[in-house]
C-alpha cells in the first residue's frame, strides 16, 4: 500500500525512471526474502503421484469449495469486478489531469501518493480494530466507497479534488482488502486456504489486465468522463445487488466471527501440535505433520496484490 505513495513521491522529486528503478530493486529484495523463508509443516499429507496430477486435483478441490460456499463466491466475483475499475485510474487519470485540470507528471504523482497514503492509513485503522460484526457488508461497502471517487476524475476541473479522490479511493479499496484477507484466514479451512488464495490471485490479476486493455478503446468510444462515471457509480449498485442476491447479511449473522480466538496449546512430550481454525461448520482440527514441508512465512500469510483486491 505504501508503493503508490513512494512511487508518486519519486516521480515528483526525481523522474519516472527513478520510480521504475526503485520498483525493480524492491522486487529483487522481495525475491531474496522469499528464498530465505523457512520450511514449515503443512496441515495435510502430500499426495503421491505426478505433481501435475496433484496440481489438478488441488485445483478441482479449490473450485468445488468455491462453488459451494456462497459468501466466498459472491465476494470474490464482486472484488474481481471492482478490479475492472482500476484500468481507468491507471490509464486515464494522467489524461484527466492534463486535459481537465492542466496538470502534469507532478500532479499525477500526487494522486498516486494520495492513493497509497489513503490505503496505508485505512489498513492500519481497520487492522487495529476488531473485525466488524457485519464483516461481509463492511468489505463490500468499503470496496464500493473506494470506487465512488473515480467519478470525480470525470467531472473535476482542478487538481485538488482529484488528489482527494485518490486518497478516498485508496482508503476504501485497501480497507476492504484487509477485511477480506481476515475472512480468508477465519472462514476458509486451512487445507484449502492456499488454493482459494491462489484462485483469488489468478482471477483478480487477469481481470486487472483486462481492465487496462479495455480502458483505452472504451474511453475512445464513450469518452473519458463517461468511462470514469461508469467506473465510479456502477460498483455501489452492484454491491447492493450482490448483498441481496447472495443473502450475505444473513450469512454473516449466522457465522459471527467476533468471538475470542481459541487458545493454542504448545507441544509437550513430543506430541504433534494441534491447530484449530473457524470454518463454515464450526471448528476444524488438524495436525501439523513433519513429513510434508512447505515454504511459508513463519508469521502467517495474508492476501496480496492490488491488488487492488485481493491475493498467496
Amino acid at each position: 500500500m505504501a508503493g503508490p505513495a513512494a512511487a508518486g513521491l519519486l516521480v515528483a522529486a526525481l523522474s519516472p525512471g527513478a520510480a521504475l528503478l526503485a520498483t525493480a530493486a524492491a522486487s529483487l529484495g522481495a525475491t531474496l526474502c522469499v528464498l530465505r523463508l523457512p520450511l514449515l509443516p503443512v496441515h495435510r499429507d502430500v499426495a503421491a503421484g505426478h505433481p501435475a496430477g496433484a496440481l489438478l486435483a488441488d485445483l478441482r478441490e479449490g473450485l468445488a469449495f468455491l462453488r459451494r460456499t456462497r459468501w466466498l463466491l459472491a465476494t470474490l466475483l464482486f472484488g474481481s469486478l471492482v478490479l475492472l475499475t482500476t484500468g481507468p485510474l491507471q490509464v486515464l487519470a494522467p489524461f484527466a489531469l492534463r486535459d481537465r485540470a492542466g496538470g502534469g507528471p507532478v500532479q499525477h504523482a500526487l494522486v498516486l501518493a494520495a492513493f497509497g497514503v489513503g490505503g496505508a492509513l485505512s489498513s492500519l485503522v481497520v487492522a487495529s480494530r476488531p473485525l466488524p460484526r457485519r464483516y461481509l457488508t463492511t468489505a463490500m461497502a468499503l470496496w464500493a466507497v473506494g470506487c465512488l471517487p473515480l467519478a470525480v476524475f470525470g467531472t473535476a476541473e482542478r487538481v485538488g479534488p482529484m488528489v482527494a479522490a485518490g486518497l478516498v479511493a485508496g482508503a476504501g479499496i485497501h480497507g476492504g482488502m484487509v477485511v477480506w484477507g481476515t475472512l480468508l484466514q477465519r472462514r476458509v479451512p486451512a487445507a484449502l486456504l492456499g488454493r482459494v488464495s491462489s484462485l483469488d490471485f489468478v482471477v483478480s490479476g487477469a481481470l486487472a489486465l483486462v481492465s487496462v486493455a479495455l480502458t483505452g478503446p472504451l474511453s475512445q468510444g464513450v469518452g473519458l468522463s463517461a468511462t470514469f462515471l461508469v467506473a465510479g457509480l456502477a460498483p455501489p449498485v452492484l454491491a447492493v445487488l450482490v448483498l441481496l442476491v447472495a443473502r450475505l447479511p444473513a450469512d454473516e449473522r449466522a457465522h459471527p466471527l467476533d468471538r475470542a480466538a481459541p487458545r493454542r496449546h504448545g507441544r509437550s512430550g513430543g506430541r504433534p501440535r494441534s491447530t484449530e481454525r473457524g470454518t463454515e461448520g464450526g471448528t476444524e482440527r488438524g495436525t501439523l505433520r513433519s513429513g510434508a514441508m512447505v515454504r511459508r512465512p513463519a508469521c502467517g500469510a495474508g492476501p496480496g496484490g492490488l491488488r487492488a483486491p485481493g491475493h498467496e
